[in-house]
């Protein structure tokens, strides 16, 4: 890990591929790290790791397309649980009557 002198807490990591991964990863080096970089803020996004302009940025696009992309990934926009969304619909429910 380090740490780029100059900037605004950005912080540099690097992983070793094996070179059969990073060909079916994209067809360049930098389309890969794009590929990496989207696949692991959605999944730290999908188990609740980092909210979803978090994920956006270190994805490296903007909020709205990050949520758009989310179905690509099968990943639910809503993290509410079925529980947590009956108990918002009966509360809108209450709000009408």
């Amino acid at each position: 890990m380090r740490v780029q002198p100059g900037t605004l807490g950005l912080v540099t990591l690097s992983i070793e591929i094996p070179e059969a991964t990073l060909r079916a990863l994209g067809p360049s080096p930098s389309e890969a790290e794009g590929t990496v970089r989207l696949a692991a803020a959605m999944k730290l996004h999908e188990l609740g790791h980092l909210s979803s302009g978090a994920a956006a940025d270190l994805a490296g696009i903007t909020r709205v397309e990050f949520l758009y992309r989310l179905g690509e990934f099968g990943v639910n926009a809503f993290q509410e649980s079925p529980e947590e969304l009956a108990h918002e619909l009966a509360a809108l429910r209450s709000t009408r009557a």
